[in-house]
């Protein structure tokens, strides 16, 4: 840990915090962040030469894990015709095909530079079509840091206890309207107060950000229903769950389509990326064809759209590999759902596809207030024993645990050891 001690004690005094992101910072498990130097298959080393299993995979996107050798081969060819040129390329239309192609609800694609910015884009273009101001989100629910959206957020502003955000003015969250997760008369009974000014409702298809809470039956549908009676645009922030569940994302996972879906960093394999797409009508609000402006000098850069089209590429044409995760993942939390009951807890264990979390409360985590029952204290002793046994899971209950296919049965076997050797001592 030398090393990375040294460094952070360094980064607190040139980055708030010490880190670049709140959840990076280990502050809610009580520890000191480890710098990572590389990383490689489901394996990253720190600056002090120890390495991890990990768990984490970039928050998602490293599907495939690591440094996978055809998505580094794409990189390098692509870094040697140039990092940046601001201007159209053939990688962008190669992108757009290929995510169009493979989900039928995108009839088209606008590549942007972050989640965040993918949300807020998609959110302008829906007040834009319906010309309406107001937007339902769900409590606990995170879809990036733009003002609008830090209302009752989860992932880091859960974690840390902040409700909103400093320096977000009042009237940028005025029209923001928050519903209960899994609860779909809170829904209408918002659209029931507010019949012809919603523009839009945004929700997370499974919930990762405030650990990982799979929607109950009939509750997306229910949103389908609200959304086309009241003329309003449903859209599915997928930056977690698009690619992840299946190569159409939670649409075809649970068969419901979305007027607008958001996306991230694993349509770039890993790089700094992300995309908002749907239905053909309402894209073309968006400038430069209609009046809703949004703009980015590096969105679509050809870097990131050549890891992404390699990556996106590899799971098109390996069907298989869904299909193998989401059995092993399966298997994986179920064990950890069994080994829990056998240690005597009723802690719960709720995952879908390959993403799931262990939450430390006896009550069945459906929504947040569900979730803000976890003894956090709890989850820090569980994170450090299960680090110091070399495996690298999120430093914070509130996040996503995410199982790649570059994960053996050995791997996934030693993790369900130790963390039974953690159940079995409490």
């Amino acid at each position: 840990m030398t090393r990375s001690e040294e460094l952070f004690k360094k980064a607190v005094t040139l980055m708030p915090g010490g880190v670049n992101s709140p959840v990076r910072a280990f502050g809610s498990v009580g520890s000191t962040p480890r710098f990572i130097e590389q990383a490689d298959g489901v394996y990253m080393t720190d600056v002090d030469g120890n390495k991890y299993l990990d768990f984490i995979g970039s928050w998602g996107p490293m599907i495939l894990g690591h440094n996978h050798p055809a998505i580094k081969e794409a990189v390098i060819k692509a870094c040697e015709k140039g990092l940046s040129f601001g201007a159209a390329t053939e990688k962008e239309v190669e992108m757009a095909e290929l995510m169009t192609d493979v989900i039928p609800s995108l009839e088209m694609v606008r590549m942007v530079n972050s989640g965040t910015e993918a949300v807020m884009s998609a959110i302008r273009a829906a007040r834009g079509y319906t010309r309406r101001d107001k937007i339902v989100k769900f409590t606990g629910c995170y879809h990036g840091h733009s003002d609008a959206l830090l209302v009752k957020a989860g992932s880091g502003v859960m974690t840390a206890g902040i409700p909103d955000s400093a320096g977000v003015p009042a009237g940028c969250t005025q029209d923001t309207l928050s519903a209960i997760y899994n609860d779909l008369a809170s829904v209408e009974a918002l659209f029931a107060e507010y019949p012809k000014e919603i523009a839009a409702v945004i929700v997370e298809p499974v919930a990762a950000n405030m650990g990982v809470v799979p929607p109950k039956k009939g509750f997306l549908e229910g949103l389908r229903k609200f959304c086309s009676e009241h003329g309003s645009v449903l859209i599915f922030d997928e930056v977690i769950t698009g690619f992840r569940l299946g190569l159409q994302g939670a649409q075809g996972y649970f068969g419901i389509d979305a007027d607008l879906v958001t996306y991230g960093k694993i349509i770039g394999a890993g790089m700094p990326v992300g995309a908002y797409g749907g239905k053909r009508e309402i894209m073309e609000m968006v400038s430069p064809v209609g009046a809703v402006y949004q703009a980015g000098t590096l969105s679509g850069n050809p870097v990131a759209m050549a890891a992404g089209i390699a990556q996106l590429t590899i799971l098109k044409n390996n069907p298989q590999i869904y299909e193998e995760l989401n059995q092993k993942s399966d298997t994986f939390f179920e064990t950890m759902k069994e080994n829990v009951r056998k240690s005597g807890h009723a802690w719960q264990v709720n995952h879908v596809g390959s993403i799931g979390s262990l939450f430390f409360t006896e009550q069945q985590v459906v929504d947040y207030a569900s979730a803000k029952t976890s003894d956090t204290a709890e989850y820090a002793r569980y994170f450090k024993y299960m680090l110091d046994n070399g495996i690298h899971l999120a430093p914070a209950q509130f996040e996503a645990m995410f199982v790649s296919a570059a994960h053996t049965e050995e791997n996934l076997a030693y993790a369900l050891q130790k963390a039974e050797n953690f159940l079995m001592c409490k």
